[in-house]
């Protein structure tokens, strides 16, 4: 299904289509014709012969320098090439490609004033699977990500390097394979292309997407892991979300009441001595809850920006050409670092959970879950990853956002280091899959402790993760379980049992 770029309707959904679908993409009508008609701003004031920054002059402290008309296009072909300054590894093809989306669809809004061939070739090499090789740091998100930007549009222009077809090559010679005509710069086109905050902003939609994805399968380990510690259902009950009404926290619950519903285990130690379950068990609604509305708060805000005009200088139709400084990436920078702070805290929850079913005394299983314990160690190092995996997003947590650092000799005085912030979230993201896939298989190990069958909900998730991994009956590797219930989760086929 074909993804049509207007400029204004975008989704998260969409980004993931194009990204790891590779869905096709095409540019709507009217958004050429607006693009058409912001370009003809930009040949006027060229023929009036005004000076406007991006368009005749220099960049950042260099504004004050203005540009002869024959050196325009010198101009935005050597700012392209000096930005070209990022360093590390590569960002994975799905970001470059959600990049590459992104800024077509801004550019697509009409208020850059580039022509309309510069839109035309970046979707082109979407369709083709030409992927600029974009190095993953030197961005402060400050005008955008200009260097990270810069290095994708090397490859419009025919340098830098791309991958093309499985093989690593020169841009130049990818596009050439490919069979797409690089573009000669003209006029503001290099600066379009390099202010905005594409890569934060397509990292971030890739987060959010995948973040609702590892919620449902945190809560359906939550729900397994209550099942087999028998705790009680009773503080997933209706009427007491109901008097504290976040969204989140109804949601969860609800999800949480229609796993375990019909468990023959709850039901079997309905009136026993145990008042209250630990925190980690009862709280859920709350703390999963939480986590559910900042997901939606940032996803909100992801697609209000990806649909935004956030170069500069913007081109409006009645041929005002304004400079401000929405390429500033602080909106994207926030809500990446509450993102980061609401997956770490899943994780907290659900390695806390993995550690509850080790003791004998805590669960009433096995010690470490071992059918002969002593002979056999079980989960006890399993539980050491998640540990080390939690310890560690207490480090990247920490808010990229609160940081500034003064660029472009001082012009450039406050930035938002949001690309950052969503790299530390994406790396957060990770960490946190592979600490709920060993809850997953945790809890199921400990089902195979009782007699009486769990939730309708649960027993489904159980069955989902039997068929991929079979129970410990005596030691061996776990690495290779905990990456199968790894992949189930990042494909969402263990989220699936927790809908309707």
């Amino acid at each position: 299904m074909t993804v049509i770029l207007d400029g204004r309707s975008l989704t998260i959904e969409d980004v993931q289509r194009v990204a790891r679908d590779m869905e096709p993409v095409e540019l709507s009508s009217e958004s050429l014709e607006k693009v058409t008609r912001s370009r003809q701003v930009v040949e006027n004031v060229l023929k009036r012969g005004e000076t406007v920054y991006g368009i005749n002059t220099g960049f950042g402290e260099l504004a004050n320098v203005r540009i002869e008309e024959r050196k325009t296009r010198d101009l935005q072909r050597n700012l392209v090439l000096s930005h070209a300054s990022g360093v590390g590894e590569p960002l994975e093809e799905d970001i470059v490609r959600g990049t590459m989306l992104l800024r077509a669809n801004t550019l697509a809004k009409g208020y850059s004033g580039v022509r309309p061939i510069l839109l035309e070739t970046l979707v082109t090499m979407l369709n083709k699977g030409v992927h600029p090789v974009i190095p993953s740091k030197g961005s402060v998100g400050a005008s955008g990500d200009l260097a990270p930007l810069a290095h994708m549009s090397l490859v419009i222009i025919g340098e830098g390097e791309a991958w093309y077809k499985g093989k690593k090559m020169s841009g130049g010679d990818a596009m050439k394979e490919a069979g797409i005509e690089p573009v000669v710069l003209d006029a503001k086109e290099g600066l379009a292309l390099l202010n905005g905050t594409q890569v934060m902003t397509s990292i971030g939609a890739l987060v959010i997407h995948d973040a609702e994805i590892l919620l449902r399968s945190a809560l359906a380990a939550g729900a397994m892991s209550l099942e087999a510690l028998k705790g009680t259902s009773t503080a997933f009950d209706e009427r007491i979300h109901s008097i504290r009404p976040h969204e989140g926290q109804i949601k969860c619950a609800e999800i949480l009441r229609r796993l375990v519903e019909g468990s023959e285990i709850i039901d079997s130690h309905t009136d026993c001595d145990k008042v209250q379950d630990p925190y980690t068990l009862r709280c859920m609604p709350q703390v999963y809850g939480t986590a559910y509305d900042a997901i939606q708060h940032a996803k909100k805000v992801v697609e209000i920006e990806m649909n935004s005009a956030n170069d500069n200088p913007l081109v409006f139709p009645n041929g005002d050409v304004l400079s401000g400084g929405n390429f500033h990436g602080q909106p994207i920078a926030l809500v990446m670092d509450m993102i980061s702070a609401a997956i770490a805290e899943i994780g907290n929850i659900s390695e806390r959970t993995t550690d509850k079913l080790m003791y004998k005394g805590e669960s009433g299983l096995p010690p470490f879950l071992a059918k002969e314990p002593g002979l056999n160690s079980g989960f006890m190092i399993a539980q050491y990853t998640a540990a080390s995996l939690v310890s560690e997003n207490k480090v990247l947590a920490h808010p990229a956002s609160i940081d500034s650092i003064p660029t472009s000799a001082g012009q450039e005085d406050h930035v938002s280091m949001g690309t950052i912030a969503a790299r530390q979230a994406r790396e957060i993201l990770d960490n946190v899959r592979y600490a709920v896939s060993i809850e997953l298989l945790a809890a199921a190990q400990g089902l195979e402790f009782h007699e009486l069958d769990p939730g309708f909900g649960v027993k489904k998730t159980y069955e989902s993760i039997r068929r991929s991994v079979e129970p410990l009956e005596k030691d061996r590797p776990l690495a290779p379980d905990i990456e199968k219930i790894y992949r189930m989760i990042e494909d969402g086929s263990l989220a699936g049992n927790t809908h309707r």
